[in-house]
């Protein structure tokens, strides 16, 4: 995603206010999901400090240079028209099949009722889609890659 004028000014709000934080630290731009009402809900569950991880296909990362994922590496997070929401930290980032994605990582996810059961059923629909726009079937012993962040900017 293009580092646009209001991700810019947002950054550099970010690091006015962290000045531990140098203006020219490389940083990621990038929204959750991939439709409108599902990305402001997302953003919205790490606004309130309930979303502090993220998963993702490592078959769909290897085609996304920005997939949110570097350890140690700034993100400023989007809505899905690009509005700029906060600034994130990846502090980790596990890979593991899709089967052996934990009950605490779900919870962590902080989606639907937090449960490895619920976590499931949604990330194999949202990871079926995904596979579908690469081209292949999607398979529960596929990789994924769990991410977990802090939220830095805004404060809670």
């Amino acid at each position: 995603m293009n580092k646009t004028n209001s991700v810019r000014r947002f950054w550099e709000e970010f690091c006015r206010e962290n000045a531990e934080v140098n203006l020219d630290e490389p940083y990621q731009v990038w929204f959750f999901d991939n439709n409108r009402e599902s990305s402001k809900k997302l953003v919205e569950l790490v606004l309130r400090g309930k979303k502090r991880a993220t998963a993702s296909l490592v078959a769909g990362n290897e085609s996304d240079a920005e997939d949110g994922g570097t350890v140690g590496v700034y993100s400023v997070v989007t809505d899905f028209d690009g509005n700029p929401q906060c600034v994130i930290l990846t502090t980790e980032i596990s890979r593991m099949p899709f089967t052996e994605v934990d009950a605490q990582f779900a919870y962590d996810e902080g989606e639907g009722d937090q449960t490895l059961e619920d976590w499931r059923r949604g990330h194999r629909r949202f990871f079926t889609e995904c596979c579908r726009e690469l081209n292949v079937v999607f398979d529960e012993s596929m990789l994924v890659d769990c991410k977990r962040f802090q939220l830095l900017f805004p404060k809670l």
